[in-house]
């Protein structure tokens, strides 16, 4: 075990933690499951989108030149040959002076060349329910120009054409994309897992009676629902006591995951039990890094049964560092196992409400709620108090300030430098 004895930069320590980890090996899955998980193919279309022309809207398909002229004062009138539904082929051309009464993407008749919809013609309107009023004529009140209203074979996709290309994060667009080619199941990376161990005699798992000197176990819930946000899938072992045994017995059951985080334990004053346990089941190296909150780090690998090497995130004990922790490094490795690269959040300017102190040459991630002022400037205000064991904090907050280690404080009206933790909700 190396023991770092100085504070590492944020960035030396995600580094570090990145060159672990690569994106895990691909799955076929259904569509819908496959949501938000990477591309591990290109996808190529093998047909045309649409596969024939077909009509955009309701109404009758003419030959442009029957209506030229055409008014409401000098209608044009056509015979009506044919009633063309969505999902039927029609055969027979359309021919001078004709007609087809065609519905919403029923593809066109030969000889056909625009769409006159139903609003420019004499059908007459009907109540929600009622049948249609066929006629053997139909009356067109306005001239239609060639090619009006139609959807033309292979307008969105050419057969052959890469419609999704690999590394594409599934989206619910792309899941359209998808099913219009044909496709039931595609080709990802695999989602990690990544189980969650808390530490101590003095949690309680919630839901059960609390004991004086207990508190309840929010690290873990906290971990887990970031660890499902960011795509992966989390797997609770529950509260290791204080002894040799217990930890060892916990820390054995999470090595069938892709990354075990464990929180408390990694800090001086923490007992050596958990150092040691840490130790002995693997190679842990233990940090101190130059961010507030969330000096106490750990990172390392345990040894599984099965040869592979499973690597170990140990975040404070705190829950505000603990989660502040887990978005600066754990949620890069999850995206690196997923096999996405854009895990770095926006980083705005904003301007500072409040004094900011910055006393102890560490990074500040204060938690700050952000918005955009009268003057259309974004502002941020800290969320109130900002220890690390206020967890109401970060429920409030939507974003982090990022105040440099060499900068001692921000004033209000300075601006500052913001990391938006939930942007499609800021203003």
């Amino acid at each position: 075990m190396t023991v770092s004895t100085s504070m590492i930069s944020v960035e030396e320590a995600r580094e570090r933690i990145l060159s672990f980890f690569g994106r895990l090996e691909p799955e076929r899955k259904p569509i819908l499951e496959a949501l938000g998980q990477v591309l591990a193919e290109a996808v190529v279309a093998p047909f045309d989108i649409p596969p024939l022309d077909n009509t955009a809207m309701d109404g009758y398909a003419v030959r442009a030149a029957d209506t030229e002229g055409a008014s409401e004062s000098r209608p044009r009138e056509l015979r009506v040959v044919a009633d063309l539904a969505a999902g039927y082929v029609l055969d027979t051309p359309v021919g001078a002076g004709e007609a087809v009464r065609i519905m919403t993407g029923a593809p066109m008749p030969p000889g056909a060349d625009s769409i006159v919809p139903f609003e420019e013609t004499d059908e007459p309107l009907r109540e929600v329910g009622a049948a249609p009023q066929k006629t053997g004529s139909v009356r067109v009140f306005k001239s239609a120009n060639a090619g009006a209203n139609i959807r033309y074979r292979a307008e969105d996709v050419k057969a052959g054409q890469t419609v999704i290309e690999a590394g594409r994060v599934l989206r619910p667009s792309e899941a359209g994309v998808l099913a219009s080619v044909g496709l039931a199941k595609i080709l990802v990376y695999r989602r990690p897992v990544v189980a969650i161990l808390s530490t101590g005699d003095e949690i309680t798992e919630p839901g059960r009676p609390l004991a004086p000197g207990r508190i309840y176990d929010a690290n873990a819930y906290s971990i887990a629902a970031l660890v499902r946000n960011y795509g992966g899938v989390p797997k609770l072992l529950g509260i290791a006591h204080d002894t040799v045994e217990d930890l060892t017995a916990k820390i054995r059951e999470g090595l069938s995951a892709d990354m075990i985080v464990t929180s408390a334990g990694v800090s001086r004053g923490d007992f050596d039990v958990v150092k040691d346990v840490l130790a002995r089941e693997g190679a842990i190296d233990f940090w101190t890094v130059r961010m507030r909150p969330g000096k106490p780090l750990a990172f390392g690998a345990f040894n599984a049964p099965d040869g592979r090497r499973v690597p170990h995130l140990g975040l404070p004990g705190n829950p505000v560092s603990s989660m502040v922790s887990f978005e600066l490094f754990g949620r890069p490795a999850i995206f690196t196992m997923l096999g996405r690269s854009d895990w770095e959040r926006p980083v705005i300017k904003a301007v500072a409400r409040e004094r900011i102190r910055n006393e102890d040459g560490r990074r500040f991630y204060a938690r700050c709620i952000v918005s955009k002022g009268e003057d259309g400037r974004m502002y941020a205000d800290l969320t109130g108090p900002q220890g690390s064991g206020i967890l109401t904090s970060m429920s409030a907050a939507n974003a982090l300030t990022i105040i440099s280690e060499n900068v001692t404080e921000a004033n209000a009206g300075d601006e500052i430098d913001v990391m938006m933790l939930d942007w499609e909700h800021a203003p």
